[in-house]
């Protein structure tokens, strides 16, 4: 005996969930399924547990996708404005951190438990441990044109809405299931790699493992001119850090990430003004004043930069420290993957989605929303705004048929 539901979402993560309430708000019948054993399993561990939901600052430029102008449409119609409305009509308090990041007081539950009251108020059913094993498309039928096979039971509906995710923290259920259903159809898949990831040392580089729970300042740039300035991690595996984090969205492999340990100095100025005032004092009293001394210590033990008296210290030494503080060279042995990957870059090839509704331009009732898509954005609630914007423009498409 099949069962039947008008709209049936496929992930209850913030896009999902957040899709099936404002469907069922347009009076519309919609059914959730998820792998899992409780909703918004990512939601919960974002942000250290308190959920950067979204920015204060939002537009285009904070996102990538080989089709830039996709995110505009789906931006404009829901807002930042118009969650972090959402969020204080529910009670909800938070807080800047900093760069515009909004995050809850209290924790990220409350962000699940508001998504999952609004569903229970318009009706939304949400069901767990539900594996999706097949989908097929029936032509011919307005009513009935996906047929789903879940646990043992079948499922038919109009309109079938992807809202997967991507492979990152497969801890917590990731599947390529979604990019599947899209390659079923014959829509292309974006190659998925992990972002916003931690980098890794490469062998050369493995002393710096002296360096863990390290953090500094930095502005780091890639070789495609993107830079950031953050703060830089050393781990007992690579760099990380907000950073770190930021750059790996626009760092390619095998490339080198350019790193200024000293972007509020000019390392040149201070020395020569030390030559002149202090000329007996030692460079690695200079450098302990600017940077972390564990840094500088292992950099005089591995023999990187050479301590000595001020005075002594030539015009081509000065330029060789500057160089190295300024513009630090690093290669990363690769990212940490998909295990600590914030979010995944690549995905469903936005050219074939319509960027007003999120259906698919050639299988008519197919949505795609959220992270499964070509679409990244920065660190700092970015891919949250994403999944509720697209998630938004899906529901009106759908109720506007």
């Amino acid at each position: 005996m099949s069962q039947y539901s008008e709209n049936i979402i496929i992930g209850a993560g913030a896009a999902g969930l957040f899709c099936a309430a404002q469907l069922a708000k347009l009076g519309k019948s919609v059914t959730v399924f998820d792998n899992g054993k409780k909703i918004g399993r990512k939601i919960l561990m974002s942000g250290g547990g308190f959920c950067n939901f979204t920015n204060l600052e939002v537009t285009p430029a904070h996102y990538l996708s080989q089709n830039p102008h996709f995110v505009k449409s789906a931006l404009a119609r829901y807002t930042n404005w118009d969650f972090i409305s959402l969020v204080a009509e529910q009670g909800i308090a938070y807080h800047e951190k900093e760069l515009g990041q909004l995050f809850c007081d209290e924790g990220a539950e409350q962000i699940v438990e508001m998504l999952e009251s609004e569903c229970d108020k318009y009706g939304a059913k949400i069901l767990l441990r539900s594996e999706v094993s097949q989908v097929e498309r029936i032509q011919n039928d307005e009513k009935v044109r996906f047929v789903l096979q879940v646990n043992s039971t079948q499922w038919q509906c109009e309109n079938l809405i992807v809202a997967t995710g991507g492979l990152s923290m497969p801890g917590l259920g990731a599947t390529p299931f979604g990019y599947q259903i899209a390659e079923q159809f014959g829509i292309p898949v974006i190659p998925p790699r992990a972002s916003l990831v931690p980098f890794t040392y490469r062998e050369t580089d493995k002393f710096l493992t002296a360096l863990s729970g390290i953090s500094l300042p930095v502005t780091i740039t890639a070789q495609s001119g993107k830079s950031f300035h953050n703060q830089l991690l050393f781990t007992h595996r690579g760099i990380s850090g907000p950073a770190v984090l930021q750059i790996s969205n626009y760092w390619q492999p095998t490339e080198s990430v350019e790193i200024d340990l000293l972007p509020n100095h000019n390392l040149e100025e201070d020395i020569n003004q030390a030559k002149q005032h202090s000329p007996k004092q030692m460079l690695k009293t200079i450098l302990v004043r600017l940077l972390p001394k564990k840094l500088v210590e292992l950099w005089i033990e591995q023999g990187l930069v050479q301590d000595e008296v001020i005075a002594n210290i030539s015009k081509v030494r000065v330029k060789n420290l500057v160089d190295f503080i300024h513009h630090w060279e690093f290669t990363p042995n690769g990212t940490e993957g998909y295990r600590t990957a914030e979010v995944t870059m690549g995905g469903v090839d936005t050219k074939v989605i319509s960027s007003k509704t999120m259906e698919s331009n050639q299988v008519s009732g197919l949505y795609f929303i959220g992270e499964v898509l070509d679409v990244t954005g920065w660190l700092g609630g970015y891919n949250f705004q994403w999944a509720w914007s697209s998630a938004y423009a899906c529901s009106q498409g759908i109720s506007e048929k």
